[in-house]
């Protein structure tokens, strides 16, 4: 058997994730049928991480086991013209038997994106806030999540993970011709973390929460006390490093 990783893009909107899911359809399952459908046999497919519901991802990997030899420009051609029209597979690659698209990645980055001014073509895909933010200060204690290494403040209630150990290389927000995007990059991400981490950075934004308050929030690793989960739409999946 050989394995195989898997480059794709797609569009969140209308999933509930990348996992399959017992009462709803997902990327995975979408990925799985049509492999199964080409390569006449029953398929895996395994992805680096789990999108939320409506998450989008600029590139996804996944791995899955088939036989040697594939013909992988031509399983990317025939995957593409059998896949909806907003999942796209960018390549496939032969890659040693040790390489799990989840455990062997090294860093996961994600984007979100906000707007402050109503914008038609931006709605889908950036978080509209009309309230000004000071992104000084925001960007001020993003750079304190350098140091963090517990995230359990920014992890959701109920989340089966053995830890909330996390290690951030980069978070900031930077700004554009359109709006906002805050990059953040880290070894692994907890269930909703990006989206309560960018929560908690408006509060500070809008002059709720003194960094020394933001601070506080994280070193006391309760959710409750952190900001609201912002919507999933303005959320990517921006790269998956491999080293």
């Amino acid at each position: 058997m050989q394995r195989y990783f898997i480059y794709l893009q797609y569009d969140g909107t209308d999933y509930h994730g990348w996992q399959i899911q017992p009462n709803g359809n997902s990327v995975q399952a979408e990925l799985q049928r049509v492999l199964t459908t080409l390569l006449r046999t029953e398929t895996a497919v395994t992805g680096a991480g789990r999108t939320d519901a409506g998450v989008h991802a600029r590139r996804m990997v996944a791995h899955f086991d088939g036989e040697d030899g594939i013909d992988t420009d031509q399983l990317a051609y025939r995957m593409n013209r059998m896949l909806p029209h907003d999942i796209a597979i960018d390549r496939i690659e032969p890659v040693d038997s040790d390489m799990h698209a989840r455990f062997s990645a090294k860093s996961r980055t994600y984007h979100y994106y906000i707007h402050q001014r109503k914008a038609p073509f931006l709605r889908k895909y950036s978080c509209e806030i009309h309230y000004p933010l000071d992104f000084e200060m925001m960007n001020q204690a993003a750079s304190h999540l350098l140091n963090v290494e517990d995230f359990g403040a920014f992890c959701k209630a109920g989340s089966d993970v053995k830890t909330t150990l996390c290690r951030v290389t980069e978070a900031y927000f930077s700004k554009g011709e359109e709006g906002v995007v805050f990059v953040i990059t880290a070894n692994r991400f907890l269930r909703n973390m990006v989206r309560a981490v960018v929560g908690t950075l408006i509060e500070v934004g809008r002059h709720r929460m003194t960094l020394d308050e933001f601070d506080e929030v994280v070193r006391s690793g309760n959710r409750t006390s952190a900001g609201e989960s912002m919507p999933g739409n303005a959320l990517f999946l921006w790269d998956v490093g491999y080293g």
